[in-house]
């Protein structure tokens, strides 16, 4: 066992919460991650209405007693559902830890802490996850640079990112972006996080959805593999390189507004990408890190090798005089 704020937040073994991703974070996943120790979350922004987002809740129930989240991102959304279908989804089913992003999560805390529901925000900047503290989130997650999926405009990584927010933060600080292993966590925890928030690795995990041809593909790929887009319109995003990506990129430099991107970026379309394995169906959202991951493991053996090998790190770096 790992002892860190956010272990006794979430009543967890290992401070190690698996990233909220779009048609992968699933059940069979979900299970997996609270199974092995750490903590799974559901993405609710998967799900076409509250009953199927229910059915998946008590899926994963099925599949483990430990504690897990459900994701809610306050982003713009073509579903026709509300975000408070969403949240009275979630506390209606007992789901007691909720993952939010986007935009703040003022407008529900009260929702969530007249149901007793643990809150986590995450955002890419310091300055916002200080809003959310002052809002009465009990922990924040920062995207750092280096990570997958929608990491703001300021572009500043993890390695000054969570060093700030330590410092001028109460709340536990959880860092998101190129946590992939042993390495990753230490480091993080050396920088004053309390956790860590794990995606692309997961992503590539044996219990992923995300097709073989998606897996092989990934895992051939270096670390400037990856591209942003999307930054003219405001919402960044680190991807993989592909023809839907360098495309976007083309459309966005040429002036595209959002709605002449919307059927090149569509969530859809990834969807497509991870149930085909066809790797041009649309742009895949995907940390930095993947160029360091080279073989395809189970989430316990993911989460296993990060905690032996961080007492490992610890060993040597008694070794040299660093640990006492």
């Amino acid at each position: 066992m790992l002892k860190t704020r956010i272990t006794e937040l979430f009543g967890i073994d290992y401070p190690i919460i698996g990233g909220g991703m779009l048609w992968l974070s699933r059940a069979e996943l979900v299970a997996s991650i609270s199974n092995a120790g750490g903590l799974g979350i559901i993405s609710s922004a998967t799900f076409q209405s509250p009953s199927d987002l229910r059915d998946e809740i008590r899926k994963t129930k099925s599949l483990t007693d430990k504690p897990f989240g459900v994701n809610i991102p306050f982003i713009p959304t073509i579903r026709d559902i509300s975000y408070e279908e969403i949240i009275n989804t979630v506390i209606d089913e007992g789901v007691k830890i909720v993952e939010t992003a986007g935009r703040s999560p003022e407008p529900y805390m009260p929702l969530f802490k007249e149901a007793g529901v643990k809150v986590m925000h995450k955002t890419p900047g310091v300055r916002y996850a200080q809003t959310a503290e002052r809002v009465g989130v009990d922990a924040v997650a920062i995207l750092g640079y280096e990570a997958a999926g929608h990491i703001g405009l300021e572009g500043v990584t993890n390695f000054v990112l969570i060093r700030r927010a330590a410092r001028v933060l109460k709340v536990p600080v959880l860092a998101a972006g190129a946590i992939s292993d042993a390495a990753s966590l230490v480091a993080a925890l050396a920088l004053g996080a309390d956790g860590v928030v794990v995606g692309t690795a997961f992503m590539l995990a044996k219990e992923s959805l995300a097709h073989d041809r998606i897996k092989e593909w990934m895992l051939e790929a270096k670390e400037n593999d990856t591209m942003l887009i999307q930054h003219s319109i405001r919402n960044t995003a680190r991807v993989m390189k592909n023809p839907p990506a360098e495309k976007t990129l083309e459309m966005e430099n040429k002036g595209a507004t959002l709605e002449e991107l919307i059927p090149v970026i569509s969530g859809l379309k990834e969807k497509e990408l991870m149930e085909t394995g066809n790797k041009e169906a649309g742009i895949i959202h995907c940390g930095q890190v993947v160029g360091v991951i080279d073989r395809v493991k189970t989430i316990k053996e993911i989460i296993d090798d990060m905690i032996s090998g961080a007492q490992a790190i610890g060993d040597r770096l008694k070794g040299l005089g660093v640990l006492t």
